[in-house]
């Protein structure tokens, strides 16, 4: 592990990272918070995806998450969006697409399967790699989310709900199977068989019998993707009769950005903390 940078916050440490990925067959850089609690023992662990175009940078420098885990003695972990470097296949012209597009999904097609293996790496290599070098309580694990992360964190608590105990998400894409800013890359990235892609679709997961306890989502009512890349209403619609319990807050004013993410931060990490606990 290259440790690129160290600072203390709040009486923990945030640092920033990387390692030589054997999932992304790349250099994979990656933020953790590690609250003073630490120190004595091990904490639980709240994972954090972030959105299209973004790094593990973003919340770190925007999301203002530091504070309160502190105060609750929970480890944030920051992964990137994607792989990167110049081996790396991109379409420099389509945000939606390539680097910093990854979508949490293990791509099929060529050329992006060699390095395009994000579901692997979030679920199976980073939490082994981090749980060696953090005293993290693999026991005690949540995921959250924004936008293409919130999409991330909602399918891969759905697929895993034996390891997370929490689920929460900012402006999630629920139903990216047929929204209009992931249907591209995941034609490019799983092949034309949409019936591949329901395994990286929170409301397909469920119709297909995937189960979590809760769920809760912030969404902003002024947010620009709203009605035609979010729609958190499908969601709430496809878990009526399951059990799935869901806190769906809608408010007023509020836009995609990190202004409306920090807003609302400290209430996500109580959520956890909760369930954590």
């Amino acid at each position: 592990m290259k440790v690129l940078s160290q600072s203390t916050a709040f009486g923990g440490m945030q640092g920033v990272y990387s390692h030589e990925s054997e999932a992304c067959q790349c250099e994979m850089t990656f933020a953790v918070f590690v609250p003073p609690q630490a120190i004595r023992e091990p904490c639980p662990v709240v994972w954090y995806l972030s959105g299209l175009t973004c790094t593990h940078a973003n919340v770190m420098d925007k999301g203002e998450y530091r504070r309160m885990a502190a105060e609750l003695g929970l480890i944030i972990v920051c992964p990137d969006t994607s792989p990167r470097g110049n081996d790396v296949p991109d379409e420099l012209t389509n945000w939606q697409m390539g680097k910093g597009a990854g979508f949490y999904v293990d791509a099929t097609e060529t050329p992006w399967s060699t390095n395009f293996r994000m579901y692997t790496y979030v679920t199976e290599e980073l939490p082994a790699f981090v749980s060696q070098h953090f005293r993290i309580d693999m026991s005690r694990q949540g995921i959250f989310g924004h936008s293409m992360g919130g999409h991330g964190a909602m399918t891969i608590a759905l697929k895993n709900p034996d390891r997370f105990r929490s689920c929460s998400a900012f402006a999630p894409i629920v139903e990216p199977s047929t929204a209009d800013w992931s249907v591209g890359a995941f034609e490019k990235y799983l092949g034309d068989d949409r019936s591949s892609w329901r395994q990286y679709d929170a409301c397909a997961l469920v119709n297909d019998g995937a189960r979590f306890p809760e769920f809760l989502i912030d969404q902003g009512k002024a947010d620009a993707y709203l009605e035609t890349g979010l729609r958190p209403w499908l969601f709430e619609e496809a878990i009526k009769g399951t059990g799935i319990e869901l806190t769906l807050r809608m408010h007023e004013r509020y836009d995609h950005s990190y202004f409306f993410i920090s807003t609302f931060m400290d209430e996500h990490l109580k959520w956890h903390a909760d369930r954590l606990s």
